[in-house]
């Protein structure tokens, strides 16, 4: 249960934030910032990025990434459908979940090299915490334009949308 409403707040907030940079002044979005990914949407492909390498971790398959972004993002209108359809799939993971398969271990190679091994239930943690703290990245980097970042607590998505 505990996964599913991560899942869950972590697409809403998603889709709260693609809404806001989609909202902002032209060429806000990929305008560069002194941020570690250069600007917003490059951040956001970071999280699917990650995202798509743990999705291939948890289904016991290769992926194609060498690095933990690409060079250079995708426009953020098709972004926002990748992070939609990814959400979707992370949602539809946790709820088909047996008893049995959240403590199952994962063993993978890390994109920096080295071996890893992780729960299932920490993989899918991992996946919301990570998307939580850059999305943390890109209110900050909203407030520069100046802009209002959405609120995206987890309290308030407990609060307004129907569990």
């Amino acid at each position: 249960m505990q996964l599913q409403t991560l899942t869950r707040y972590s697409a809403w907030a998603n889709t709260l934030f693609f809404s806001a940079l989609e909202a902002l002044p032209a060429g806000e979005a990929t305008k560069e910032r002194p941020t570690v990914f250069k600007n917003m949407v490059h951040t956001f492909n970071h999280i699917y990025v990650i995202d798509s390498i743990f999705k291939a971790h948890l289904e016991g398959r290769p992926h194609h990434y060498t690095a933990r972004n690409t060079p250079t993002p995708p426009p953020l209108a098709e972004l926002r459908q990748l992070m939609e359809t990814m959400d979707q799939w992370y949602i539809g993971y946790a709820s088909a979940l047996s008893a049995r398969q959240h403590d199952e271990r994962v063993r993978f190679q890390f994109v920096g090299g080295g071996d890893g091994v992780m729960s299932r239930d920490e993989i899918i943690t991992h996946i919301v915490n990570h998307a939580t703290y850059h999305r943390g990245t890109v209110a900050d980097l909203m407030h520069q334009v100046p802009a209002k970042p959405p609120v995206v607590d987890l309290t308030v998505f407990l609060r307004d949308v129907p569990q």
